[in-house]
């Protein structure tokens, strides 16, 4: 079924329709697993601190009329609220919402919540089934646990950095920030684990994890091959660690990936180049021999592609039924109609930034479709509406606003 964009009034539908998160967290990390929690139709939350808000609103370019793009790709599908957690009545408010949530989201070093009165064991009190989910740098055990972290940091202490790029040049952090994205889907997956235990149970918990373990996580190849060997793989560029051919290979006209995981596909591969003999070559004929020869094939296979465009080869391997595909920009990936067949870009209205694209939910659910209801809210946007819905009337609204324990929605000013 199809997951759209629709009207900020429409009720949320999807699996987790009716779950309540708070989320405290900020930049990347935590507002990933807020926004595919939200995606799923959690009620999400997002409390933002005073003043300023989450930092990524700070991220000045791109801006779309003024508007952080980070900021808006991240944190739709969310309610907005800015709450001064250092203020008494702000962690009155607080202490007020935990008691009917059943997530908390925070991505603090380790002691920030507690210092202020926050920590799990006081509410834990409150609310025995609340779900409280930290993401921080290292976890929250060990002695590395009150160092704080970032995606560029994780990726090099997990030795990502040392496995990605070509060899023989420095270290490289992948492309994108592969720790935060995949501490947040971990957390949510986590989430969703606690989630059924207090559906079982009534009890909740605390999940923990962090960008180290995210970028741990991402080397199990690597991983086996230290297990076995003792000996730490290096970089290979796009080819793979263990099996041959897998990479890339200019075309005349661009770059495409052929992928012969197996030993099918390269006597596939090897007859739609036009070379069958490869088949029988002792230096190509099996994977370990493929391997232990790859500059070789690699050279030879080059030869043979620059000949022909990469559409060409596509529908060539297409056609055998060898895995291949493009060597896209990003812009290129996210107009192709693969993806936009699979609702992977959606249209919301910002009031603000006017129209604009986010990318869709990766998860299709064929009973409980998940939809995109909302923007990223503005500063405070649902401030008022959040703290009527928690029994305080206006008159205590507007004493909260001008003693700077809340901020209500105001337009963001283009930089």
């Amino acid at each position: 079924m199809k997951e759209t964009a629709v009207n900020q009034t429409e009720k949320k539908t999807g699996p987790l329709a009716g779950m309540k998160v708070l989320e405290l967290a900020q930049i990347m990390a935590g507002p990933t697993c807020g926004m595919m929690l939200a995606d799923m139709g959690a009620d999400v939350i997002k409390i933002e601190k005073l003043p300023g808000g989450d930092d990524s609103r700070g991220y000045r370019e791109p801006r779309v009329n003024g508007v952080s793009a980070p900021f808006m790709i991240l944190n739709r599908n969310k309610r907005g609220m800015a709450l001064n957690l250092k203020s008494k009545e702000g962690r009155e408010i607080l202490l007020r919402m935990v008691k009917d949530a059943d997530v908390l989201t925070e991505n603090y070093r380790r002691g920030t919540l507690e210092k202020l009165g926050l920590g799990y064991d006081v509410l834990s009190a409150i609310n025995p089934g609340l779900i409280y989910c930290a993401v921080s740098g290292y976890g929250r055990t060990g002695p590395w646990a009150d160092k704080g972290g970032f995606d560029l940091i994780a990726q090099g202490f997990s030795g990502l950095m040392s496995v990605t790029g070509e060899p023989g040049r420095p270290p490289v952090k992948t492309g994108n920030s592969i720790a935060d994205i995949n501490a947040g889907i971990l957390a949510a997956n986590g989430i969703l684990a606690a989630y059924a235990h207090k559906l079982k149970t009534g009890r909740g918990q605390v999940v923990d994890t962090s960008l180290m373990e995210a970028a741990l996580q991402q080397t199990y190849w690597h991983a086996a091959i230290y297990f076995a060997t003792g000996e730490s793989a290096g970089p290979t560029g796009s080819a793979h660690l263990l099996t041959a051919p897998y990479q890339a290979f200019r075309a005349s006209d661009g770059w495409l990936n052929v992928g012969g995981a197996n030993q099918a596909n390269w006597e596939r591969i090897a007859d739609a180049l036009g070379h069958p003999e490869w088949k029988s070559d002792p230096r190509y004929a099996t994977n370990s021999a493929r391997m232990a020869n790859l500059n070789a094939l690699t050279e030879e296979m080059s030869a043979a592609f620059i000949t022909r465009s990469k559409d060409e080869w596509i529908a060539l391997f297409d056609a055998v039924g060898v895995p291949a595909g493009p060597v896209n920009t990003i812009g290129e990936a996210l107009s192709h109609p693969q993806t936009l067949a699979r609702d992977m870009v959606v249209d919301l209205e910002h009031p603000q930034a006017g129209a604009t694209k986010a990318l869709g939910c990766p998860i299709h659910f064929s009973e409980t479709p998940t939809s995109i209801t909302r923007h990223a809210p503005m500063l405070g946007e649902h401030t008022r509406e959040l703290l009527r819905e928690y029994g305080y009337d206006d008159a205590q609204i507007d004493g909260f606003v001008a003693n700077g324990v809340v901020e209500e929605v105001a337009a963001e000013q283009p930089a």
